[in-house]
């Protein structure tokens, strides 16, 4: 209970964790004993629901008091990120949901086929498939037949446990490891901690610049900003914003600059197999930035994240930057009439060891 004060986030983050989950869990007392599941849920009207046979062990438990959870992984923390000697500080850092409430039984054939068609719109997002509607004699039966049961999300709460107990010095490290480290997801889980503490130290390659600052990880709520500073480049003049979006939400590194308000200013990301090749796309700085040497800070950025730092090869293309990537060591590979002219970085000879590629060796 001591700590409990440092790791309870909003409620409406604990929403979000369940509309997020592909699948929750479910446990509560039944005739018989305690019966625990794990079931697809959805967010639908306020609620969460989840389809189940007509009759089984989960229709014995509507009318009682249920709790339905999930939880996310956000990073392992090894002891030596904290001590050198000591194992007492090895943990995890996550975000987590839970709801305590009355498993109620959805009998209405419209409130079941909506939350049936949010739940295929979870399961298969690209469609495929003609609406579920309880008026529509292809699913009637199945809609009237299937169960659905469903708890309001009135009293979920959220815990994320994000490094709030930490010192700020013992945050710096963790910061510091968590880069050093770049594995997969280490980039998100520095944003998050920074998210969830003030004033959070960050390495020299992150720290923020007059009027802005630069994050490991752009969040989701980004890719908004990147199709429009990217929409009138040269080298997308055939891509669509969709497929802009899906090029840096897919990527192994996207990095950049936001402005005071949160606005995206300045953005890279790399597409990496993070042992031979990596490729830098999309270097970018808004009109109004230019100038000041936030292009030079994001190249920089992209080229000292785990995804990249270690790779063998970095290469990309450019058809008038030439100038900025040869103070990063990248030479003119291929001379051809090409719009985007190969540069290319060789970085080392032979691959690195394991031993080598831990923090600290």
């Amino acid at each position: 209970m001591r700590k409990a004060r440092f790791f309870k986030a909003p409620d409406h983050e604990a929403r979000a964790l369940f509309a997020r989950s592909s699948t929750v869990h479910l446990a509560g007392q039944g005739d018989a004993g305690p019966i625990g599941r794990t079931v697809h849920g959805v967010v639908c009207d306020g609620a969460l629901y989840f389809h189940t046979a007509a009759v089984g062990e989960k229709q014995g438990l509507v009318g009682r008091e249920v709790v339905i959870w999930s939880d996310e992984t956000v990073a392992t923390v090894p002891s030596y990120f904290l001590d050198p000697v000591l194992a007492c500080p090895a943990t995890t850092l996550y975000r987590s949901a839970m709801v305590r409430g009355t498993l109620e039984a959805v009998d209405d054939l419209g409130e079941k086929a909506r939350a049936l068609m949010a739940l295929m719109a979870r399961l298969q997002p690209e469609g495929g498939y003609a609406p579920i509607t309880a008026d529509d004699p292809r699913y009637h039966k199945a809609v009237a037949s299937i169960g659905v049961l469903k708890v309001s999300l009135d009293a979920a709460v959220a815990k994320h446990k994000l490094a709030q107990n930490r010192t700020p010095d013992e945050r710096a490290r963790l910061v510091a490891s968590l880069w050093a480290r770049g594995a997969p997801g280490d980039d998100a889980a520095i944003e998050a901690i920074r998210g969830a503490n003030a004033a959070v130290t960050v390495p020299a390659v992150l720290a923020s610049g007059e009027g802005y600052s630069l994050h490991a990880r752009l969040p989701s709520t980004a890719l908004d900003g990147a199709v429009a500073l990217l929409r009138d480049a040269y080298w997308h003049t055939a891509s669509t914003p969709e497929g802009i979006a899906a090029m840096h939400r897919e990527a192994a590194a996207w990095v950049g600059a936001c402005d005071a308000e949160g606005r995206l200013i300045a953005s890279a990301r790399v597409v990496s197999d993070r042992v031979r090749n990596a490729w830098l796309y999309d270097v970018v700085v808004a009109e109004a930035w230019r100038g000041r040497g936030l292009g030079r800070r994001v190249v920089a950025l992209a080229l000292d994240h785990g995804a990249v730092r270690g790779v063998e090869r970095v290469s990309l293309g450019t058809r008038d930057a030439h100038g900025l990537y040869e103070k990063f060591g990248f030479v003119r590979a291929v001379d051809t009439p090409l719009a985007n002219r190969l540069m290319t970085r060789i970085q080392r000879s032979e691959p690195l060891s394991a031993s080598a590629r831990r923090p600290g060796a």
